[in-house]
C-alpha cells in the first residue's frame, strides 16, 4: 500500500510541474502569473504530494524513500511526451531506464 502511495507521491509531483508549465507559458509578467489559475493548481499538486511524503516516511526508511522521488522524472517524461509533444531520445530513455533499475535495486 506505502509503495501505491509513492507512486501517487510521484506522479502528483509531475503532474504539478505540468501545471506550472502551464502557467508560466501562459503569461508573460508577474502579475499575469499570479492570476494563473494552473498556478495555484500546480501549488496545491505540489503540497498534496508533500503531505504524501512526510506519510510515507513515517513507514519507511529516508534513505529508500528519497531514492523513489526520482520516479518523478519518469512520470515527467511521459507527460512531456504525451502533453507537450517532445521527443524521447535514445539518452532520455537510457537514462529513465538506469532511474527504474536504481529503483527497483533500492526496493529490494
Amino acid at each position: 500500500m506505502v509503495y501505491l502511495i509513492i507512486l501517487l507521491m510521484t506522479f502528483l509531483g509531475s503532474v504539478a510541474s505540468v501545471f506550472f508549465k502551464k502557467a508560466s507559458s501562459n503569461s508573460s509578467s508577474f502579475v499575469g502569473l499570479i492570476k494563473t489559475p494552473s498556478l495555484y493548481w500546480g501549488g496545491c499538486l505540489y503540497i498534496t504530494a508533500a503531505l504524501l511524503n512526510i506519510y510515507v516516511l513515517h513507514y519507511i526508511e529516508y534513505s529508500k524513500v528519497l531514492p523513489f522521488t526520482s520516479i518523478t522524472y519518469i512520470w515527467t517524461l511521459l507527460l512531456s511526451y504525451y502533453l507537450f509533444h517532445e521527443k524521447i531520445g535514445i539518452a532520455k530513455f537510457v537514462g529513465v531506464f538506469l532511474i527504474f533499475v536504481g529503483v527497483v535495486l533500492i526496493a529490494i
